[in-house]
């Protein structure tokens, strides 16, 4: 603030004979305002001062010519208020660099600063933190969040649905990341604790949140993460066989059966891949479905997780899909499965896994299935 040691010096505030750091050695006491006066301290009288519209009698001093009715002046009563704001930027660096970002709620969340301890309840979330090099602050996780794997010997907060409040009490966290359908937000917050809620669910939410994140964190760079996820997709959709595009797939991301659909993250991904989903924009990113719907679409290709996997062929009218018929599903084990579910820093590593389905299973890919 070499601006502000100049201004405190041509007023007389700075001790005599002294140098300031910025600028020349301040003037001789007969150049420089006379002190005002002690009955009360001089930032006090300044901010009353500025409050009220008007400035100290000797305040008038400050400049080069003297004013006409000293105090009076409208130009001094301007300097005044800067003087005010500027030494409360002086003496309250922290208020005056307060880290302020809004969360996808439309919430303000204030911070004097970064945050050093995280807790985290959305392994996407996690994942970003690490990806943005700031995994060693995190204190605390969800069950979920299981990598990298140096935060499985973290503290386990439980779910993101579910989470133990007084465990996360007991972390002291500056702040807590969770998705914004998370009913555990309203029961920290009373508590004092600082949450953060974001949940990406399209591919433009997870750039959002990304950016977001490393607001929050102060990392400048965050943007490179989304560059990097949007070429390393394009890579897995350039090398996938034009005869393995075109497919009809579903993916299914929970049992219920929930679905990835058109308009989802998975689903950007797949169409960027070629594939057609069974599953239109018009039902929401993941929604519920009647299986009877799934068996009218009759899918060429079914992804899927190994944990829904089991009972396919018991499910009513299944046996008669197309991709059940031939053996076109691929199911993934729960470290590949927890990739493609994740909108985060793994997406590029989602399409390549996706890709090499599409191209394994796909009925246009010579017979084999």
């Amino acid at each position: 603030m070499a601006w502000l040691d100049y201004l405190l010096c041509r007023l007389g505030l700075w001790p005599a004979g002294a140098v300031p750091k910025h600028f020349a050695p301040c003037p001789p006491p007969a150049m420089r305002a006379p002190p005002l006066p002690t009955q009360s301290p001089w930032a006090l009288r300044l901010l009353k001062c500025g409050l009220e519209g008007r400035a100290p009698v000797r305040f008038a001093q400050v400049k080069e010519e003297p004013a006409q009715r000293a105090g009076d002046t409208e130009q001094n009563a301007l300097v005044l208020c800067l003087m005010v704001v500027l030494a409360l930027a002086y003496f309250f660096p922290q208020a005056a660099h307060a880290l302020q970002v809004i969360d996808d709620r439309g919430v303000t969340v204030t911070l004097p600063a970064a945050p050093q301890r995280i807790v985290s309840l959305l392994p996407s979330l996690t994942e970003t933190v690490c990806e943005l090099g700031r995994c060693d602050r995190i204190v605390g996780v969800d069950r979920y969040s299981t990598y990298p794997v140096s935060l499985q010997k973290l503290p386990q907060v439980g779910g993101g649905l579910d989470p133990n409040i007084e465990m996360i009490v007991a972390l002291k966290p500056d702040v807590v990341l969770m998705a914004k359908s998370s009913r555990a937000s309203e029961r920290l917050e009373s508590l004092g604790i600082k949450v953060f809620a974001l949940e990406p669910k399209t591919h433009a939410d997870v750039q959002r949140v990304m950016l977001k994140v490393g607001q929050l964190l102060e990392v400048q760079d965050a943007q490179r993460i989304w560059r990097s996820i949007d070429a390393g997709v394009s890579a897995a959709a350039q090398s996938l066989p034009t005869k393995a595009r075109g497919a009809k797939v579903y993916f299914e991301v929970n049992e219920g059966p929930y679905a990835a659909g058109e308009s989802s993250f998975i689903g950007e991904t797949l169409t960027r891949l070629g594939a057609k989903n069974i599953v239109p924009a018009k039902l929401g990113p993941f929604p519920k479905l009647n299986p009877e719907f799934i068996v009218r679409a009759n899918p060429d290709v079914i992804l899927i997780g190994q944990r829904s996997a089991g009972a396919l062929m018991a499910r009513p009218g299944w046996q008669s899909i197309r991709a059940l018929r031939e053996n076109r599903v691929c199911i993934f084990p729960t470290e590949e499965a927890n990739v493609l579910v994740r909108p985060g820093p793994r997406m590029a590593e989602a399409a390549r896994i996706m890709a090499k389905c599409l191209e394994t299973k796909s009925p246009a890919n010579g017979g084999k299935p």
